[in-house]
């Protein structure tokens, strides 16, 4: 593969995360929330190990200067998420 500018030919970042879904989960989270530029969203995939976990999972961090750090997780892998699941998971 050659890399160019920060992502990978073939359309997705070093991590393998397809950078479209990634925006698009980002664009649900800062609607949902109301959050205005200074605030910044990360959308990772995490495949659990533990027998008991559901598989893939993608967790939504949501930093605002001056405030904690909030995980939102969506019990499906990234390209599964929906805007509606992206919504439960911000009320849940």
């Amino acid at each position: 593969m050659i890399r160019l500018g920060g992502l990978w030919k073939g359309g997705t970042d070093e991590a393998g995360r397809d950078p479209v879904v990634s925006a698009r989960i980002k664009g649900w989270t800062r609607a949902a929330l109301g959050l205005g530029d200074d605030a910044t969203i990360s959308v990772n995939e995490i495949v659990c190990a533990d027998p008991a976990c559901p598989g893939s999972e993608t967790v939504i961090l949501v930093m605002i200067p001056g405030r904690r750090t909030k995980a939102y997780k969506v019990q499906a892998s990234m390209v599964e998420v929906s805007q509606s699941m992206v919504q439960a998971a911000l009320a849940g």
